[in-house]
Order: structure tokens, then sequence, then C-alpha cells
């Protein structure tokens, strides 16, 4: 169970973590259905969050690997507390509900709008490393995007507005891949979230936190956290849009320098 105490102790913040118709399979089965829309979009969205996608989420423990050799973390519990708080204090107050109006921008081709919550992504950022993550990454799926001839002009007008280089987030780039295969942004959120949590329960598992099975256990207690922080997003005001974590914020300064690490972050 989680607990409220140990909420604060880390982040410094107090969170409260049928049958088949065989009859019917059998008169279907001799013509199979030409797939809808909505299932193209369903598996772009699991090519979009799968692990196999090449942006690098695997190098990156957001400060997971700081917080084990501080001893914050020990037990699978405290791992599974440290992940539910991020996911309900980060993810569901800053990237998820930007990542909901780039989309809606995307669909108006309001490009100025999509800016500027990509520059408001970049600056919620709590230190140098959460920051490098989410540009590593968009540095990634950018090439990526481009690979596969996606939204070449406008991420070439993005690049040509962005200040200095580097300076598009995951957030914006996730968005702009989503929309271009028909994906709604309610299920772009819940693959965003996805996709966060099984980098960061990998992460956990090579730290040796996890093993096999309790990793799968770990992802099978945070789900229902998941759907959680994407409807929380929905409810959050542009002026609400945001987080403050304190704790991880330390860990991942802290990570700077940790003197031997497997991860970038």
């Amino acid at each position: 169970m989680i607990k409220a105490n140990k909420n604060k102790d880390r982040m410094g913040i107090i969170t409260e973590i049928a049958q088949p118709n065989r009859t019917a399979l059998r008169s279907t089965s001799s013509a199979p259905s030409t797939p809808t829309a909505n299932d193209a979009s369903m598996l772009r969205l699991l090519q979009l969050s799968s692990a196999t996608l090449p942006v690098g989420g695997y190098a990156f423990s957001h400060g997971l690997e700081w917080a084990l050799e501080a001893e914050w973390l020990s037990t699978s519990d405290d791992v599974i507390e440290w992940l539910s708080v991020q996911l309900t204090e980060s993810v569901a107050t800053l990237d998820l509900p930007i990542l909901h109006r780039q989309c809606l921008a995307l669909e108006q081709q309001d490009i100025p709008a999509l800016i500027q919550w990509n520059d408001t992504v970049l600056a919620c950022r709590e230190s140098y490393e959460l920051r490098l993550t989410d540009t590593a990454l968009a540095d990634a799926m950018i090439r990526l995007l481009h690979g596969l001839s996606i939204e070449t002009d406008l991420l070439n007008t993005l690049d040509n507005q962005s200040k200095k280089p580097h300076n598009i987030s995951y957030v914006t780039t996730f968005a702009i891949a989503a929309t271009h295969w028909r994906i709604s942004p309610h299920y772009a959120a819940l693959g965003y979230a996805w996709a966060w949590l099984e980098n960061q329960v990998a992460a956990a598992t090579k730290l040796t936190l996890f093993g096999q099975l309790s990793a799968q256990k770990a992802i099978d207690a945070l789900m229902p956290v998941v759907e959680q922080a994407v409807n929380q997003s929905l409810l959050i005001s542009d002026d609400d849009i945001g987080t403050s974590l304190p704790g991880l914020a330390m860990a991942s300064s802290h990570h700077e320098t940790q003197y031997s690490r497997l991860f970038r972050s």
C-alpha cells in the first residue's frame, strides 16, 4: 500500500497514491474484416508507445539511479511509490495537459500555440538532466519522423523558430506523431504515460530493484495510476499546468555528478 508519509519524505509532497462467443467466431473466421481507421490508429499508438521506438528512452532513469545510490529507495514498494507520485504530480500535471493542448493546436494548425506550449514544458523541467532527457528524446524522435517523411515541413518550421538547438520537447514531437497518425488526444496521453512507465520500470529492473516478475507486478500496481493520471490531466487548467517535486529535482541534480552510473539522467 502507498503511504503518504513516505511520499513526503522522498518527493517533498504528500500524495495518496466473458467467455468468447465461439459460434460467432466460427461464423466469421472465413471472412476477415478490413481494418478500420480506428484499428490503424490504435496500431500506430502501439508503435508510438513501444519500447522498440528508437528514441533512447531506456537511457534515462529520471533520478531513479541516484535515489537508489542515496538509499532513498530500497524495495519494490519504494519504487512503486516513487513512480506513482511522479505520475500523479508531474506527468499528469505537466506533460499530459500540454500534450492534449498541442494535439488540439495541431488539429487547428495553430503553430504559435504549439510553440508556446513547447516552451512551457521545457521551462518547467526542474533540472539540467530532466531538460536534457526531454530534448534528447525529442531530437531522436525528430530524426525518426524525418526518416519516415512525416510532417517534415512542420518540423523544419519548428527548428527555424527555435531560438537555439535542442529546444524542442519530446511532448511536442509525440503530439506531432500522434496527430499525423490520427490518434486521439486521450489515447495519445495513455500511450505517452504507458511509455514513460515502461521505461522507468525497465530502469529499475536494470538497477536490480526489480526482477522480471516483480517488474510485472509493479506495472500491474501502477496501471490504475496511469488511468488516474490521464483522467486527472483533463481537469488541469492552463494556470495550473506545472510541477514541483523537490525530491525528484534533487535526485536528478545529484545524478549529474554521480561517480558511477548506467543512465544519462
